[in-house]
């Protein structure tokens, strides 16, 4: 974009206001609660491996051992958190820009703001629980809670089980449901299709006038989430919470175990490498920190952007950024 005009910002100065009177309700809460604020680096030398998240990269000049390395600006302020938490920070919490290569969009800038905190002692089911009492801190008004796991949600939208389902068979229900194109989606991972599913068929409706909190996952969607049973099929112990069919958070009852954490990020890698994408450094620092001993705990990221847009009813995030890309 470029003209006279495009130097001014593109959210109105009284949105602006609304985001800064957001962000001190935020931290009121927390002060509350007694969660501990912090800030950890925006650039590291580890990088996120998820082959659907591409991180942007710069690299240090000098001087210094340093000099010459390629830095990754971080998709998440997670790890650097872990190592805190590792290190005995107990509850902590961080508002930060975070910064992801290929995302614009409606609902999407590349650089965005980030609430993540992380909670000692709890699980997933009871970090929903003040996921809700912050979102009823925050809301001028309180919205009924709605929980259900994803496979009650698919069996009660879509009439099928995702955790046994075939691709063949979501690829049948994505041709029927009338998603464009899924006819000639050449798709073999399961995953693909259950995701082509929710956005299309099922986000869209969550959340209408309710926090709408989706957990226990199927296990091949853990990420670093904990995995467990729930009494028929694994799942992963995280939750997404959706507000006006946009989704506002991801919760995780974290995984600690260091082995396992590697061997999540080596399978990124292959994905990636079967994608044709960039391999990415692992975080070592990260695996030391959970070899040292991550302590139980669960943690959750919020897009605060997002928040904002459901707050005022906006309907693109350039409507609650000062200078979203385009005038960055």
């Amino acid at each position: 974009m470029s003209g006279a005009a495009d130097w001014r910002p593109a959210a109105p100065l009284e949105r602006l206001r609304e985001r800064a009177a957001l962000l001190a309700g935020i931290r009121d809460f927390f002060l509350r609660a007694g969660v501990l604020e912090v800030e950890t680096p925006v650039c590291s030398v580890g990088a996120n491996t998820d082959p659907h998240i591409e991180s942007m990269a710069t690299r240090y000049r000098g001087p210094g051992a340093a000099r010459g390395v390629t830095l990754y600006l971080h998709t998440s302020p997670e790890f650097a958190m872990k190592r805190l938490l590792a290190a005995g920070s107990g509850p902590i919490y961080q508002i930060c820009r975070v910064f992801r290569d290929g995302e614009a969009g409606r609902l999407h800038n590349p650089e965005f703001t980030m609430l993540e905190w992380y909670r000692p002692g709890f699980d997933h089911h009871r970090l929903i629980d003040e996921v809700a009492a912050l979102l009823s801190h925050l809301l001028p008004r309180p919205l009924p809670v709605q929980r259900i796991s994803y496979g009650e949600l698919f069996q009660r939208e879509l009439g099928v089980d995702p955790h046994v389902s075939t691709a063949d068979r979501l690829r049948a229900l994505a041709v029927a449901q009338g998603i464009g194109g899924a006819q000639a989606l050449d798709l073999t991972d399961r995953d693909a299709w259950l995701d082509l599913l929710m956005s299309h068929c099922i986000e869209p409706g969550l959340g209408r006038g309710t926090l709408c909190f989706v957990y226990d996952y199927p296990a091949s969607q853990a990420s670093l989430a904990r995995i467990a049973r729930d009494g028929t099929h694994p799942v992963a112990e995280r939750f997404e919470l959706y507000m006006e069919g946009v989704e506002l958070a991801n919760g995780f009852h974290e995984l600690a175990d260091p082995l396992e954490q590697r061997h999540r990020f080596e399978a990124d890698l292959e994905r990636r490498e079967g994608a044709g994408l960039p391999r990415m450094p692992m975080d070592e620092r990260l695996l030391a920190a959970l070899e040292a001993g991550l302590p139980s705990c669960a943690g959750v990221a919020l897009g605060v952007d997002r928040l904002l847009m459901c707050l005022c009813g906006a309907r693109h995030i350039e409507q609650v950024l000062a200078f979203p890309l385009e005038r960055a």
